[in-house]
């Protein structure tokens, strides 16, 4: 008899590429911009238990990378998230990750709980001119472009990105369960960093509205060639009323598409 893939699968043949590529050394290209915005802009975006941070001040980080996966072919990946802290932990709030796959997309989303969305996203480099784009549904929300401007050390970091692992409702009201509130424990490093001139330009969309995020100052733009890993560890449950206001957050509300058509 012939293979059935569809089969149960033995112990040994069921791997989570998803946690293998995240836990192993990959390498991409990414234009990457921190911001300066309004303090009550963060305020007003962070779920319960997370606050504004209390290090880093009012910070948003937009970075658009190609990642080369080995054996693969490369994607597009869209980072757009604040600074934010849960308790003494210090980290990132990410409000919009559009990537370019399906695979990349579903895996973070189901495993980690990552705010992912099909879109498009790209990068380009001619020379000393650089290029960033993240689009999606028909609008192009974030633009950074600019000179390379010179050669910075190379680095090596550990960070954390704070995540909420939560599912709708089947009956299509509120929540499945109490949302896991999961870290991203990410270790970093480079083997290209260099300083951009240049700036980053925020665009309306009625479906990804990060635009609202207000460009205050820039505080850094660079560019870079870098390798990073991620393990997940789940921290504990959040309830579901705390997260409930923002689950627009994470999914379309394609009716206001059909309102802006009729204006």
């Amino acid at each position: 008899m012939s293979t059935i893939r569809y089969a149960a699968r033995q112990p040994a043949q069921r791997r989570n590429r998803e946690v293998e590529a995240t836990t192993a050394e990959i390498w991409s290209e990414a234009i990457t911009c921190i911001y300066e915005t309004d303090p009550e802009i963060i305020a007003a975006i962070l779920p319960r238990p997370l606050e504004p941070s209390s290090e880093a001040g009012p910070l948003v980080r937009a970075t658009i990378t190609t990642v080369t996966m080995p054996g693969g072919r490369p994607f597009g990946a869209g980072w757009f998230g604040v600074r934010a802290r849960h308790g003494d932990v210090e980290g990132e709030y990410p409000l919009f990750m559009p990537m370019t796959t399906e695979q990349a997309t579903v895996g973070g989303r189901e495993t980690y709980g990552e705010p992912k969305k099909i879109g498009e996203v790209w990068v380009k480099r001619d020379g000393d001119q650089v290029e960033g784009v993240m689009a999606r549904m028909g609008f192009t929300v974030c633009e950074i472009r600019g000179r390379i401007t010179g050669t910075r050390p190379a680095y090596e970091k550990d960070k954390i990105d704070f995540y909420f692992k939560l599912g709708q409702a089947p009956d299509g009201v509120g929540l499945d369960r109490d949302p896991l509130l999961v870290y991203g424990r990410k270790h970093e490093r480079s083997r290209v960093h260099e300083g951009i001139d240049g700036e980053i330009i925020l665009k309306d969309s009625p479906l990804d509205p990060i635009a609202d995020l207000v460009v205050r100052r820039v505080v850094d733009l660079n560019w870079t060639e870098r390798a990073t890993h991620q393990i997940g560890e789940i921290q504990g449950t959040v309830p579901a009323e705390w997260l409930l206001p923002f689950v627009h957050q994470r999914y379309d509300d394609l009716s206001v598409l059909g309102a802006g058509a009729k204006d």
